[in-house]
């Protein structure tokens, strides 16, 4: 499929104004740590000072008010009822609440993929050596031809001790799109649970929480939503809820409320800290929705067709093949590195190319053939030509002697 982008979508400038980053950086990784616009900041900032100017009337009257209502929100946005939704600081805390509320025993299995993002997979290998379930991992192909080979992939190890999946949606690694709902569907045939770390998805592609019939799901609001940092959602079934605790136990384990859940009592409040960047996930919905004609449509169609065309260009200047097809690509999209580029570890190629040329990119260490990766992010602020300067660059690191 041939990409095609208006001239207009490709000049950066019109939404740069919007972000403090820094214009001496060619920011290309927007998938680590996202980056929060001005106008949503700004709400922030109004909601710290309401907090400062009366903490005491902000916690015990205005607080729960205002997160009822950004949980409202974000649940249209994801396709739950909001009852299903509790916030949490990070994916990772929400991949960590269901895993540590479980209860595993031998012989019990825990799948999962050699994708995982490694903070998850260190949970599963903590939960894993307090219980003595065992973790299984599925060996997804990489470079990879189809979505049915992830699907294959996992159903292959699913075996009668199988108690739980923790898949990626979007993989942090590989920048693959997982086909979720089909991975869902099949696993729930066979009595299996799933927990899907969507930490990426969410605002990538589009969300319908109820479609998808995950048992578990998280996902990180700063990323591709643009929320302010520490801000996520955990869903939890309904008929699951009463097994899943915070990881932090506070006042909602013995509230006498009976107006909510106890899941929404005790993930609601974890102890004192500041609740803004949950509050400001209806700001950044709309604010983010509002940058083109189409809204949030055209935003994410905007940022896959930039990322595909950034990878043609990087693959035609390092003389590489694409490692997976367009439709696992949403907005990142990892370029295989070549040649004496390899020699280098992955910190050394990051820094060499931020202190040299200003580029801010990921480079991702594989446990496989090809063993580095270069991941690019496409968010609407990048244009194609920041991924031509990539493409220079590289060629220079490739063809320099000195290494």
């Amino acid at each position: 499929m041939e990409v095609q982008i208006s001239s207009f979508q490709l000049a950066p400038s019109y939404f740069q104004k919007y972000w403090l980053l820094d214009r001496n950086v060619t920011f290309l990784n927007h998938g680590s740590f996202g980056a929060c616009p001005r106008p949503v900041l700004e709400v922030q900032a109004k909601l710290r000072s309401q907090l400062e100017n009366e903490p005491l009337r902000f916690f015990g009257r205005e607080w729960e008010g205002l997160l009822d209502d950004a949980r409202s929100k974000l649940a249209v946005f994801v396709g739950a009822d909001v009852e299903d939704l509790a916030f949490v600081p990070n994916a990772t805390t929400g991949v960590n609440s269901v895993l540590r509320s479980l209860s595993f025993s031998p012989p019990d299995e825990i799948l999962t993929t050699n994708h995982e993002y490694n903070a998850c997979r260190n949970a599963l290998d903590f939960v894993s050596s307090r219980t003595g379930a065992r973790v299984v991992v599925a060996k997804v192909p990489f470079p990879i031809n189809s979505p049915n080979q992830v699907v294959e992939a996992v159903i292959q190890k699913v075996s009668p001790n199988t108690r739980l999946v923790l898949l990626d949606h979007v993989t942090s690694q590989t920048g693959l799109i997982f086909p979720i709902q089909q991975l869902v569907q099949e696993l729930e045939l066979r009595g299996v649970d799933t927990l899907i770390d969507g930490a990426h998805a969410l605002g990538m592609i589009p969300l319908n929480l109820q479609e998808i019939g995950a048992t578990y799901y998280t996902g990180n609001c700063h990323k591709w939503l643009c929320a302010p940092k520490g801000a996520a959602f955990l869903y939890v079934r309904r008929d699951k809820q009463p097994s899943i605790r915070p990881v932090t136990i506070s006042h909602g384990a013995n509230s006498p409320r009976t107006d909510k859940s106890r899941f929404q009592l005790e993930f609601d409040w974890m102890g004192t800290t500041d609740p803004t960047a949950y509050m400001c996930v209806p700001q950044a919905i709309a604010f983010m929705g509002s940058l083109l004609s189409d809204g949030w449509n055209e935003l994410r169609v905007r940022n896959h067709q930039l990322v595909l065309q950034g990878r043609e260009v990087l693959c035609e200047a390092l003389g590489m093949q694409s490692v997976c097809p367009s439709e696992m690509i949403g907005s990142m999209a990892v370029i295989p590195v070549p040649g004496t580029l390899k020699n280098r570890n992955y910190m050394c190629l990051h820094d060499e190319l931020f202190d040299k040329f200003g580029i801010e990119v990921q480079v991702v260490p594989w446990s496989e053939e090809p063993r580095l990766l270069v991941r690019i992010s496409a968010q609407v602020y990048n244009s194609l030509e920041q991924y031509e300067y990539l493409g220079k660059a590289l060629r220079e690191l490739l063809t320099d002697r000195a290494f």
